[in-house]
């Protein structure tokens, strides 16, 4: 995709699979304050609905964000959750995992786009994965209108799981290349904000800060140090129930396994430096040098 520079994002095609359908954006009633807020997946995406949340809020502890922030294009939202987002007073905020040219962007609303190095994303991911209890996978793969694969379960052995999901672009879940490619490209957007989980974790309260002045909120500055709190790991992990998805109950353990460990670098003691150079190759094949040193280390 080229890069997009005077020109707004245009959805092309629909994207389908066990967890998604692009189709529901298609005929959305954007206001004018809305977020979305958009990852390839295990990217920072609930840490980034919880900072906004806050900034919304102005530091209300008790947001449920799993419940006013849903997936809108994951398949199996039912329709009430969609009927109470559509009934929300307050500025909205809702999450996509879509690739920009399978999301009907409009100039009404502003994206934050959450990045993490591709590697770090698997293993949060195999995290995710292997968790799954058994009613998950017939949840995802037994309602009706599922589109290409059901999803398989994990492979026992991590380093396999990522050479698979390199090797097949993100199998067995979406292209992690287009994902982050589209919205690499779409960087200049007016209402595009590229975010990435290595600067959160360096600088909370700066990044936070940042993403308050793109959307516009003013905080107090009495308020700050109460909204840092609550978006930090230990905060969010001791009430993960507000912040996992579906309450964390697709997951053994609960939101205890889905808020799991917050840190990066956990595949440094299992790829080998081959499995680092193909992936690093390909990030620079994909995303070119400037796209790719941002995808590893924040650094625009």
């Amino acid at each position: 995709m080229g890069e997009i520079v005077g020109e707004w994002p245009r959805k092309t095609r629909e994207l389908h699979n066990h967890h998604m359908d692009s189709t529901v954006w298609n005929d959305f009633a954007f206001r004018d304050d809305d977020i979305v807020i958009s990852t390839y997946a295990k990217a920072g995406t609930t840490w980034t609905q919880q900072i906004i949340a806050q900034l919304i809020f102005q530091g209300d502890e008790s947001i449920p964000v799993n419940q006013i922030s849903p997936w809108w294009d994951m398949r199996i939202v039912p329709p009430q959750v969609r009927d109470a987002v559509e009934a929300q007073t307050h500025r909205r905020m809702l999450k996509t995992h879509l690739p920009v040219d399978a999301l009907t962007m409009s100039p009404r609303a502003k994206y934050l786009y959450v990045a993490r190095d591709g590697r770090d994303v698997v293993w949060s991911l195999y995290n995710h994965h292997s968790h799954f209890k058994p009613e998950t996978y017939d949840l995802f793969n037994g309602t009706p209108g599922l589109v290409g694969e059901p999803l398989p379960r994990p492979d026992p052995d991590i380093r396999s799981y990522f050479q698979t999901w390199l090797q097949r672009d993100g199998f067995p879940f979406w292209s992690f290349w287009e994902n982050t490619a589209s919205w690499w490209a779409a960087r200049h957007a007016p209402n595009v904000k590229l975010v990435h989980f290595n600067n959160l974790k360096a600088d909370l309260a700066g990044e936070m800060a940042a993403i308050a002045d793109f959307l516009e909120i003013e905080v107090a500055p009495s308020l700050w140090p109460t909204l840092v709190e609550h978006c930090t790991f230990d905060h969010m992990k001791a009430h993960s129930e507000r912040y996992a998805p579906m309450g964390g109950h697709p997951w053994e353990g609960g939101g205890d396994t889905f808020i799991n460990k917050g840190t990066n670098g956990r595949w440094r003691d299992v790829l080998t430096p081959a499995d680092s150079l193909a992936y690093e190759e390909m990030a620079l094949e994909k995303l070119g040098a400037k796209g790719a040193q941002w995808l590893k280390t924040g650094e625009l």
